[in-house]
């Protein structure tokens, strides 16, 4: 399977994700995770998961632009 490009809705960074199955996902980022509003918090505010790119991501396999290894096997 081959890394599709993802942008998020809110931020517009475009990371590459891979979906093996439904609960499984890799994301590989382009750019430094700076640009992420969310990744970019300060001090202990900053958290180890971008929520709005998790959402896009999500809204990607419904809408059948992400392809997900699994739903063709």
């Amino acid at each position: 399977m081959v890394m599709q490009p993802v942008t998020c809705r809110t931020c517009a960074t475009e990371v590459l994700v891979e979906k093996r199955s439904l609960p499984h996902t890799t994301v590989q980022w382009t750019r430094a995770t700076s640009h992420c509003p969310e990744l970019a918090g300060h001090g202990p505010a900053r958290v180890a998961v971008c929520t709005r790119l998790r959402a896009t991501i999500e809204q990607a396999v419904r809408d059948g632009a992400l392809e997900v290894a699994g739903d063709d096997e």
